[in-house]
């Protein structure tokens, strides 16, 4: 949520502690023209000083990230404190997925110094000190099913379980390939309900749904696994590989229940 206008400081430095003092970590350019009142070139000049010392970084043109003492070195405070503030800067749509929201969810295999973005177009990533944010467009986006959940400065959008569920098989190449796939869905399938997840499952492409499917039943989530054939069975179903990416690997035989093909070996960490 971008602030009001804070009251009148003597330097862009002073003001930029004035926000921190409020709980507040991102700005704008526009927001600090209107709160120094300096000339184009001087707040240019007193941005970059901020710069120089690691006061501030700029992960996108024109906008600010506010980076306190105890966060110099990794670079930037936690991408959860500005995340909302920086979509919204971008006018972008956006949900934390993936392996992010699987940790978020109490699943704990993830990176923690990548914070994974489901959006509606392709994005650049962002790295900043030793911290990153990768992007991933979903054709599916506008149909996610997503919570708002709070932060330290405030909130952000977040995939509920049965959303992540689907993403993490969607993306596997970003959720660590299939093995890495099939140990969070171990974890995550505590907090997953099965009616939400087969409402979620009716927006999802067959294939998805199967390759999702067959995943539940390989780590004997049955009770997650059953809602997704009750779906399938209203829809037309073809035979699929279980991972698109891999052209070389050994197809064994079909599993004849989810009509998923084995292309790629599953081992699921206990």
């Amino acid at each position: 949520m971008v602030a009001k206008s804070s009251p009148a400081v003597s330097s862009v430095a002073a003001w930029t502690d004035h926000l921190q003092s409020r709980g507040r970590y991102s700005f704008t350019r526009a927001e600090a023209a209107s709160a120094a009142e300096r000339s184009d070139i001087a707040l240019e000049n007193a941005l970059r000083r901020l710069k120089r010392r690691g006061r501030i970084i700029s992960p996108r043109r024109k906008f600010y990230v506010i980076v306190p003492v105890e966060y110099r070195a990794a670079g930037a405070p936690p991408v959860a404190w500005f995340i909302d503030d920086l979509m919204r800067f971008l006018a972008q749509p956006y949900y934390v997925g993936l392996l992010s929201a699987a940790a978020i969810h109490g699943a704990a295999h993830q990176q923690p110094m990548v914070l994974q973005i489901v959006t509606d177009r392709p994005t650049r990533p962002i790295r900043m000190g030793r911290l990153r944010i990768d992007f991933h467009m979903s054709r599916s986006f506008a149909s996610a099913v997503t919570v708002r959940t709070q932060t330290d400065t405030g909130a952000m959008s977040v995939a509920t379980a049965e959303t992540t569920a689907f993403d993490l098989v969607r993306f596997a190449a970003a959720s660590g390939y299939l093995s890495n796939v099939a140990t969070v869905l171990s974890e995550l399938s505590e907090r997953i309900d099965p009616l939400a997840l087969a409402s979620v499952a009716e927006k999802q492409t067959v294939a998805d749904v199967q390759r999702l499917g067959y995943l539940l039943e390989k780590i004997g989530s049955a009770q997650l696994a059953d809602p997704l054939m009750a779906v399938l069975e209203r829809r037309r179903c073809r035979a699929v590989v279980l991972a698109p990416w891999e052209k070389s690997g050994r197809k064994q035989a079909m599993h004849t229940v989810w009509r998923v093909i084995p292309n790629e070996d599953v081992d699921v960490d206990q």
